[in-house]
């Protein structure tokens, strides 16, 4: 008997009915937390003018200074042009700069400046608070289970 897409072969052979509806879901569910806790930051980073998309790009700038645009959108997992506005917002508030490679004049490295360096610290326990304040119904042992299981799954 061919498996048609509304049901799925169970491990034993069987079939089993599709979920009932979308909660029943690991990616709607995950779509559904994703969009609660972006948005939670969202409101948070707001009075600081940035999105999260910013706040990533200065992380990821201070854990390894010098990357060029491409390699910010890599790590980022954006299209290389949509770095361009997003640094220009950035270095027109202060908070990154880009420098000419010595080596390969072409190119430039991404670098934090002071005041980005100092921001970012600040930045960092406020999406730590904001993460804990949008998983306010976990306890911290369900918490530490919830990281565990998405990292498994990611």
């Amino acid at each position: 008997m061919s498996t048609s897409p509304a049901f799925q072969s169970g491990a034993d052979g069987s079939e089993s009915a599709p979920p009932s509806n979308l909660d029943d879901l690991v990616g709607y569910a995950l779509r559904r937390v994703q969009m609660k806790v972006f948005q939670h930051l969202v409101e948070c980073l707001a009075p600081y003018d940035l999105r999260p998309a910013q706040f990533s790009a200065l992380a990821i700038i201070a854990n390894s200074p010098g990357p060029t645009q491409a390699e910010l959108a890599k790590a980022l997992n954006i299209e290389p042009p949509q770095v361009v506005p997003l640094l220009n917002k950035l270095e027109e508030a202060g908070l990154a700069l880009r420098i000419r490679n010595k080596v390969d004049k072409r190119s430039y490295g991404l670098y934090l400046s002071k005041a980005g360096e100092k921001l970012l610290k600040t930045l960092y326990a406020i999406a730590e608070e904001s993460d804990r304040a949008a998983t306010a119904n976990l306890n911290d042992e369900e918490r530490q289970q919830l990281l565990s299981l998405l990292r498994k799954v990611y």
